[in-house]
């Protein structure tokens, strides 16, 4: 038996007592298969549509360590590109964004349009006359699609339908990007840092690891930058909204009570917020909320919260990032960091967002430089002898029958499997659960996508 099956064979047979190997986060035959299996398979967040708003713009991004070039063609349809020319597989893109007619190889000088269709190349008819253009265009992921802009794109053309993807998930995605008619935008580049940690590490942090925050963030709360005390903050809900994807809410009992409503949003942005696109169950809990983090399989983060990077002289205000973890090597993740507005805030709105969420939740904000040290730790003990030959296993039991004060809510009214306190790692468990499941399922077939 390989290194690792074994530790996947640890992993199915542990999750149910609440237990991970360590091994996952540092061995390179799991991660070799991660390439292939998760990120060659599963629906994976690229860019959002209005980093790409006129026709020509373009970004270049990643699926698993692979270059994609993410397009809006000359009719306004968007395609994900695969970064490699036809003829020798030289990379044709060289910028991280713009906007250009084509994509030309440095190479041999082939070039192609913003569908990624062949157009020429140099002494055409002397070097290739006769050969059709048509097949010898640059090669396109499976299958790509958009959800309040997010795009998405998929190397499998088994894949589901990305909203059957998401299942219960597109519920919530919908409570937050759905607020009002106006939709979200980009603010700025993404940021982009290199941490020597395994991806899964921010995955799992995102998924509901709310328990760190009064040891790891302490100082967060001493300079004033979170408006809600952290006991008052650890009150709320873990969602395993469907098999592999789960949140947490931060979350008021009742809308009377005080603290900030909407995330920490402007009350005159929170008139705007409606029922015309989610239901009255979604507005109650976005107005009760004070945090909203979740994690879309594999890699897609989401954090909506109050915060500042001055309390002297700034209130929190609500910030939102959305960021993946790109893997970069079993010992390395990439991370990119989008800041996200809604359309119809005020520029000054926009503007103090942005600076609150580069000064908390970026590569030099007080939360980021908090959770890097962590989790570069935790890569180091998954690739270390000890490890392996202890077989080392992680606990991941709380909130398990009989660990800790959490509860299974029976009358929650999203999908999925929720529990009041916040105090629980059923959200990660079922990360990892389903993890372990595309792991292992076979090419063409795929997971049960709901708890039923």
């Amino acid at each position: 038996m390989t290194r690792s099956e074994q530790l996947l064979d640890q992993l199915t047979e542990g999750l149910d007592r609440g237990e991970v190997p360590a091994g996952i986060f540092g061995d390179q035959e799991i991660y070799d298969r991660e390439l292939r299996s998760i990120f060659g398979r599963c629906w994976v967040f690229l860019a959002h549509e209005s980093e790409i708003e006129a026709k020509g713009d373009y970004v270049l991004r990643k699926i698993g360590e692979d270059n994609f070039i993410v397009v809006r063609d000359e009719q306004g349809e968007i395609h994900v590109l695969f970064d490699a020319c036809r003829h020798r597989g030289v990379q044709v893109c060289r910028s991280d964004s713009g906007n250009t007619s084509h994509f030309r190889c440095p190479y041999h000088g082939w070039t192609y349009n913003t569908k990624g269709d062949l157009v020429g190349a140099p002494l055409w008819r002397n070097a290739f006359g006769g050969m059709p253009k048509e097949g010898n265009g640059l090669a396109k992921a499976a299958r790509v699609r958009s959800y309040h802009g997010l795009i998405f794109a998929t190397l499998d053309p088994s894949a589901p339908e990305l909203e059957d993807y998401l299942g219960g998930m597109a519920w919530y995605l919908d409570l937050l990007f759905g607020l009002n008619e106006h939709g979200i935008e980009i603010v700025g580049a993404p940021q982009r840092f290199v941490i020597d940690a395994n991806w899964k590490s921010g995955s799992d942090n995102f998924a509901g690891d709310d328990y760190h925050l009064g040891t790891l963030h302490r100082s967060v709360w001493e300079i004033g930058a979170f408006p809600v005390p952290f006991r008052e903050n650890m009150m709320g809900y873990h969602i395993q909204a469907s098999p592999g994807h789960s949140l947490s809410f931060s979350m008021a009992p009742t809308e009377d009570e005080p603290g900030p409503k909407f995330f920490g949003f402007p009350e005159d942005l929170a008139a705007t917020f409606d029922t015309a696109r989610i239901s009255e169950h979604q507005l109650d809990i976005a107005r009760r909320s004070r945090v909203m983090v979740a994690n879309v399989f594999p890699n897609f983060s989401i954090l909506a919260l109050p915060m500042t990077e001055d309390g002297t002289n700034h209130p929190p205000t609500g910030v939102m990032t959305i960021r993946t973890w790109q893997p970069h090597g079993v010992g390395q993740v990439e991370i990119w960091n989008w800041f996200c507005v809604y359309k119809n805030m005020t520029p000054e709105q926009k503007d103090r967002a942005y600076r609150a969420g580069l000064g908390t939740f970026s590569m030099g904000g007080a939360f980021e430089m908090d959770d890097t040290e962590p989790w570069i730790t935790v890569g180091r003990t998954g690739r270390s002898v000890a490890a392996e030959l202890l077989d080392f296993q992680l606990n991941y039991q709380m909130g398990m029958p009989g660990v800790g004060i959490a509860k299974e809510v029976p009358d929650w009214p999203g999908p999925g499997i929720a529990y009041w306190t916040r105090y629980e790692e059923g959200v990660q468990r079922n990360l990892y659960r389903f993890y372990a499941e595309m792991m292992r399922v076979e090419q063409g077939a795929w997971p049960r996508l709901t708890f039923e």
